[in-house]
């Protein structure tokens, strides 16, 4: 096999393995499908409009495959997923031509100030239990067009984001139990990628899309998908969330620190301070998991083995099962 051939397979694999790492990510969490892969892409030389691009071709695949399941499972609230999609659509669109309209010099900066803030809200979010709290009444359109707007947007300008904006504020509304927020999200998120591969195609035309990076990416996502739904009972929600959002923030961080031209000495003292701040959320995160488990085995020991509190009894605060999170 020629050197060219040879090196082109094996980075085939490495965006294979990517995709592959991505999706074990996003379905053990239920988010970062986007901030995993194109946190790894970017760090592999890709231009971050192409990496953003050719993730959303890529998931176009895996969200249609996604909804199609939380159809079949009953976890889709149809009313929502209109509402959402397509304010959610419009701003992936309008920051797929954003993205697409600037420079790459000024894109990497961008791109990676919007993966860093979302990798530190997964290392504040993970490092606590997420409280249950349904409220009585739905939820309007005037809370979520805004919501998809603001989401689809983000998701295409920063290669990813859809499920870390919308998922927290659909589950912390109360007015959705959290299957159906799940399902509804990702469901929405077919549109939302659809809509910003559309805005790449025009604000780059064909050769923005990596065409053997998108399919690398689907086959190691689909490859991933069954073993993530074993990974999901293995590995607790808390402290992959933490982890991954430690690797997001420091990858991240080493481009907005080289834009920022900081000295040697003063970027060691971020890298040290970001690294302890990992540190003490994954702590959280396994002190938190703790305490869960006590609050479930107390209540267990109370009211038997998985026999409901007796009425007038209110069970202890607990953190939403691992499904609940998506994106």
């Amino acid at each position: 096999m020629p050197k060219s051939q040879g090196a082109l397979v094996r980075k085939l694999l490495v965006l294979a393995l990517v995709g592959l790492v991505a999706q074990l990510v996003d379905g053990s969490l239920g988010m970062a499908y986007g901030l995993t892969s194109s946190t790894l892409l970017l760090v592999a030389g890709v231009a971050p409009a192409a990496a953003s691009a050719s993730v959303h071709l890529a998931e176009i695949g895996t969200t249609l495959a996604a909804g199609v399941a939380h159809w079949r499972f009953g976890n889709v609230d149809w009313r929502v997923v209109a509402r959402i999609a397509v304010p959610g659509g419009l701003g992936a669109f309008a920051g797929a031509t954003f993205l697409s309209a600037i420079s790459t010099e000024a894109a990497a900066p961008w791109m990676a100030a919007i993966l860093f803030t979302l990798g530190a809200y997964l290392l504040v979010r993970f490092s606590r239990p997420l409280r249950a709290n349904r409220a009585a009444g739905g939820l309007r359109s005037r809370f979520l067009g805004p919501l998809g707007l603001v989401a689809g947007f983000v998701d295409a300008t920063g290669g990813g984001g859809w499920g870390p904006v919308a998922t927290p504020a659909l589950l912390v509304s109360g007015r959705m139990e959290p299957r159906k927020v799940i399902g509804s999200v990702d469901t929405a998120e077919f549109v939302v990628a659809g809509a910003a591969s559309a805005g790449f195609l025009i604000g780059l035309g064909t050769e923005g899309f990596l065409l053997p990076t998108v399919a690398a990416l689907l086959i190691g996502g689909l490859i991933a998908a069954p073993i993530a739904a074993w990974l999901v009972r293995i590995v607790p929600a808390q402290l992959l969330g933490a982890t991954i959002g430690g690797v997001i923030v420091l990858t991240n961080a080493r481009t907005l620190i080289r834009v920022g031209g900081l000295p040697g000495g003063v970027q060691w003292l971020v890298y040290g301070l970001l690294a302890a701040g990992w540190l003490v959320s994954i702590v959280l995160a396994v002190r938190a998991l703790r305490r869960v488990r006590r609050a479930r085995a107390t209540v267990e020991a109370a009211t038997g083995s998985g026999v409901p509190a007796a009425p007038g009894h209110a069970a202890p605060e607990r953190s939403l099962p691992l499904a609940t999170v998506e994106g």
